[in-house]
This record gives structure tokens, sequence and C-alpha cells, in this order.
């Protein structure tokens, strides 16, 4: 069962560095993602994997939180401390929380 994260969730975890990870597609992200997400497009995921911490919760985001939920799934059958971003990148925008465009996760 997939554990929910609120956008405050998410704010708070990203602000101690936690690991972030939008699997959507790059058009999707280049048009605005989370900053410090890093992108893992869902048909990437499974082969990118050994990229996360198991040690660390995985903060996991969409656009909406469909994406995000199959994939945190995947990811706590996989051993790991998975959270879907309840409401994707939409509701993290919706809430004023920063955007940034662009293909790094820095930028």
């Amino acid at each position: 069962m997939t554990t929910l994260a609120s956008i405050d969730e998410l704010a708070a975890a990203a602000a101690d560095g936690a690991a972030v990870v939008d699997v959507r597609e790059p058009g999707e992200y280049v048009g605005g993602h989370v900053p410090g997400a890093v992108l893992m497009p869902m048909g990437q995921l499974p082969s990118r994997v050994g990229e996360l911490d198991r040690q660390r919760p995985v903060y996991v985001i969409c656009a909406s939180g469909n994406r995000s939920r199959a994939m945190s799934d995947y990811l706590a059958r996989a051993g790991f401390d998975a959270r879907s971003v309840d409401g994707g990148t939409a509701a993290w925008a919706a809430a004023g929380r920063p955007v940034v465009a662009g293909a790094k996760p820095s930028a």
C-alpha cells in the first residue's frame, strides 16, 4: 500500500535533502519540476533503482499522483521507504511552491 506524502511533508523533507524522484517524461520535467527532483521516467525507474539510497525515504512525484503511486508501490516492494506525493507537481505548484524549468534538478 502506498504511503502518501502531502505537499508540506515533501517541502520539509526536500529541505532536509530527501530524495525526490520525478517519474514523468522528460518533456514534462523540463516544463517545470520541484527544485532538486531527479528525473527517472517511469519506464527507466526499474533499471535505475540502484541510484537510490535504501536507508532514506524516497519521495516520488509525477503530474497528479497516479504514476507516482504506481512507482511508490514498486519501490516499496523493492524494500524502499517510498512515498507518493499526493496531487503531484500540479498540487505543488498550486500551493505556491517554487517550480523550476530545465533539464537539470538544480536548474
